[in-house]
Order: structure tokens, then sequence, then C-alpha cells
């Protein structure tokens, strides 16, 4: 039987904790799909262009990995893509609560659609998009929360160099 499952987020910027969870998504499931979704809450510094980009830089090497822009319901997005199960990390208990309530939201929207959570790296687990913002912005080191292969394309635009 053939796995697909949705990796979802709004990657403003994908961090490397990202990329843990879908590397380590792409060795339990035959196919995932990276979905970069439009988060009407949130006012994103990189445009979807600039996000699918990033991603396709530091994951399009993983065989079974593709990634796409997602408009609407994940749980509808899922179903018309194949999805099985959406895969997110969890970086702490407080993540929990927002996460199981998504969950829980998806699978009455989608009752074939279920939610693997994979526990953040230890490394990562502080590690969140904003972060990486908050510290570009004041000019601090980001080499160590995003791909290096993307670094300096984050870090100007964040810290508004041309």
């Amino acid at each position: 039987m053939h796995r697909t499952v949705i990796c979802p987020g709004s990657f403003d910027p994908v961090t490397l904790g990202h990329i843990d969870i879908i590397t380590r998504a792409s060795k339990m499931f035959d196919n995932v799909i990276v979905g970069v979704f439009a988060n009407g809450e949130k006012h994103p510094a990189f445009s979807m262009e600039e996000r699918l980009d990033f991603l396709r830089r530091t994951v399009g090497d993983i065989p079974n990995v593709r990634v796409i822009g997602c408009d609407g319901l994940l749980a509808q997005c899922a179903k018309e893509l194949g999805a099985s199960a959406v895969v997110r990390g969890l970086r702490a208990v407080s993540d929990f609560e927002y996460e199981f309530q998504m969950a829980l939201t998806n699978r009455k929207l989608n009752p074939d659609l279920d939610t693997v959570f994979l526990a953040s790296d230890a490394s990562y687990t502080y590690l969140s998009s904003s972060i990486v913002k908050n510290v570009a912005f004041h000019g601090g080191d980001i080499s160590n929360f995003v791909p290096a292969c993307i670094h300096d394309e984050i870090f100007n635009k964040i810290k508004g160099v041309k």
C-alpha cells in the first residue's frame, strides 16, 4: 500500500526544524507532499514563490518529496492530493493543544485524514520561523537556524539589505 502524506505549513521562512521533520517523514512514508499554505492570520515576510523556491532548493533532492503551493483548507487539499495523513512536528507541550484542535477539525472535515505527530529533534525545540525573522531583523546570526543554501537571501530580505 502506498502512503501519501502532507506536511503543511507557511514556512515563512523554512527552518532546519522544518527540514528535519520533512526528511524524517520521507523515510517513513512513500510520498511526502510539502504544502505551502497562505495563512490568513499571518503576514508573510516572503512571497509564496520565495517560500516554494526555498523549500524546493532545500528538500528537492529527496526523491519522494514534492513541494506545492496550496489554497484553502488543509483537509480538502489533502483529499484532492490523495494524502491519507498530515504530518506535524511538535516542539513542546505548548504546541500540542493547538495541533490537537487542528487534527480534530481536519478529521471532522475529512474523516479519512489522520494526523501523525513527530517530536522535534531536541536541538530544534526552540526554533520557529518567527524567531528566525526576529534574530535576522536585529542583525543576529541565523546560520544555525536555516539551511546554508538560502541563508543569505533570508537574512538580507529580513534585514532590508538590497
